[in-house]
């Protein structure tokens, strides 16, 4: 392990999640085993990856999280495919990493998880802590998170605690009771222990199509464009692989500071307090893990860019219409960034791209519900002579 701030080395030790010198952020350095092989791996989703994933696990908190599909669109480009992480047990990514940071919580004891969350978070953690059998708290900015993740995080039974203000000062908040009590885990991207499920994103990809040219994901709080850039480099070093796709951030116009810094060549992000973006799990003024997101994609060649709340939300319609995917508007700023790539020749259209749709459209009703469609109400026996109307129009068209 090692500070990404002091650059302070140590032993693996999944006590470990900020750096006990300066209390900086800690990556997890992994050698993979030699001569490793996907064809001797066995079963399917995270835990399929368990040699390459650090850390000593007496007891695995699984809902069968991975192991989600590599849709190749039909309509927008061929050379285009989309890791759908909506499948997953509570509809995101966040599952990928709450299997092994829980299964690291009652590994080591701990009876007590916390998260602050823009909403996807908070039902991973609710949920996973719900099949652990140990007590989560979840700390929300109030009126900040859309319906169907709240609804989620209700359901799973979680103590739900909601502060004025942004993402961030629930952030905060957490990061103190964790300096402060030691008593509770946390479930935060800071922690790296969650970045290691989150990065077998890469080998499923890798498993499916190769290594693409590049991979585009969105970002809010940062660990995942840094956990999926990790799973890729440690391809490498098992002799997988001999390539690392350039990785492109995209942030939403209201929430940027990684990818504005990043444009202006700037060391470090400047941060804002009041961050606003329609796609609320990326609606983050003051990323955590900012130094790990600009770290892998300045070592794969890659860039940052940003993008509209009109261009993420033409691009969530363009999938559910062109391609019949449903992602929350957080994912579909990933299709909105290939989208500028291709304008600005960062891609070509015959490079082979893997988009992240982070997760389900079900997550944000509010968000589909805008989404401009015919609605007409009729007498029934109007019906058909509508329904002929518009297939003629189509047919035309």
């Amino acid at each position: 392990m090692k500070c990404l701030e002091c650059g302070y080395e140590k032993e693996i030790d999944q006590n470990a999640i900020l750096c006990p010198k300066c209390g900086g952020l800690m990556e997890i350095i992994v050698e993979p085993p030699s001569n490793f092989s996907f064809s001797e791996l066995r079963g399917r989703g995270v835990w399929r990856y368990k040699k390459l994933i650090a850390g000593e696990y007496k007891r695995l908190i699984s809902i069968n999280e991975g192991g989600t599909p590599l849709i190749r669109s039909c309509n927008i480009n061929k050379n285009l495919y989309m890791k759908y992480e909506g499948v997953n047990p509570t509809g995101s990514f966040k599952d990928r990493g709450m299997t092994v940071a829980v299964s690291s919580a009652v590994s080591n004891g701990y009876k007590t998880v916390i998260a602050a969350s823009t909403g996807n978070t908070a039902a991973a953690a609710a949920a996973y802590a719900a099949r652990a059998g140990i007590k989560s708290f979840i700390v929300l900015p109030k009126g900040k998170v859309a319906l169907g993740k709240l609804a989620q995080s209700i359901l799973y039974g979680t103590t739900i605690m909601e502060v004025e203000g942004s993402f961030d000062v629930a952030m905060g908040a957490v990061m103190k009771l964790y300096k402060d009590l030691g008593i509770v885990y946390p479930l935060n991207s800071f922690n790296p222990w969650r970045l290691e499920g989150q990065k077998t994103i890469a080998f499923e990809i890798t498993e499916d199509i190769g290594v693409p040219d590049a991979v585009i994901v969105p970002v809010g709080n940062a660990g995942n464009i840094y956990a999926i850039w990790k799973g890729f480099t440690e391809l490498v070093k098992a002799g997988v692989t001999d390539k690392i796709p350039r990785m492109i951030g995209v942030q939403a116009e209201g929430a940027s500071p990684i990818a504005r810094a990043f444009i202006e060549g700037s060391q470090s992000p400047v941060f804002t307090d009041s961050p606003e973006t329609v796609a609320t799990a990326i609606r983050i003024g003051k990323p955590v893990n900012w130094r790990k997101a600009m770290k892998a994609v300045r070592e794969s060649n890659g860039t940052m860019l940003v993008v509209s709340d009109n261009e993420i939300l033409k691009a969530q319609r363009d999938l559910a219409r062109k391609e019949g995917v449903g992602a929350e508007p957080a994912s579909a700023a990933s299709l909105a960034g290939y989208y500028k790539a291709l304008d600005r020749k960062i891609i070509s259209p015959d490079e082979k791209v893997a988009i992240i749709l982070t997760g389900h459209s079900l997550k944000d009703p509010d968000s589909m519900g805008k989404a401009e469609t015919k609605r007409i109400l009729i007498n029934p026996s109007f019906i058909e002579k509508i329904i002929l109307e518009e297939v003629n129009d189509h047919n035309s068209s």
